[in-house]
């Protein structure tokens, strides 16, 4: 006969490896899905556009943001952490990239949304580089699950362009 150490062993070995396969099809499963997020950004209007002292550009932006991310959750999805950003090119760097706006989606009713905004971190490039600049903004998201691994991907959104001359 076994003893009930070695009963309570077997059980909870058991009971793991089942938990782990679970997981496993579960992550899996997440290949499965393929999203079709939408999003629309405008520009509804440059609050400052100007040089500061030590020479650097500084531009403060009002922003409308729709987007229907609803297709990124699944069954397995924790969150999703969105971020947008202003991406663009100077001579010194093939590509500058700042944050603008993030935020964190904790479930699917809340995946379609429309935010009219100041950005919420300072556009600030180092020298004067962003008179008549055209620049993209790309929707950046990091699907969390439950268990498995993240997700990240974007949508990149063109056609922005800065003022000429400062504000």
């Amino acid at each position: 006969m076994h003893s009930f150490g070695y009963r309570a062993n077997a059980v909870l070995t058991f009971s793991v490896t089942i938990l782990a396969l679970i997981c496993a099809i579960a992550s899996i499963s997440d290949n499965f899905n393929s999203p079709s997020p939408t999003a629309t950004v405008q520009i509804l209007n440059i609050n400052r556009f100007l040089r500061k002292s030590n020479g650097d550009d500084e531009v403060g932006f009002t922003l409308d943001i729709s987007a229907d991310l609803q297709s990124l959750f699944t069954w397995n999805t924790k969150q999703v952490f969105v971020f947008l950003a202003a991406e663009y090119s100077t001579p010194k760097n093939s590509l500058n990239q700042v944050s603008l706006w993030d935020g964190i989606i904790p479930a699917k009713e809340n995946a379609k949304f429309s935010v009219k905004i100041k950005n919420k971190y300072r556009f600030i490039d180092q020298g004067s580089n962003l008179r008549g600049r055209d620049f993209n903004m790309t929707l950046h998201w990091h699907v969390m699950p439950k268990t498995g691994k993240m997700f990240a991907d974007k949508l990149v959104l063109p056609g922005f362009r800065l003022p000429e001359s400062y504000r």
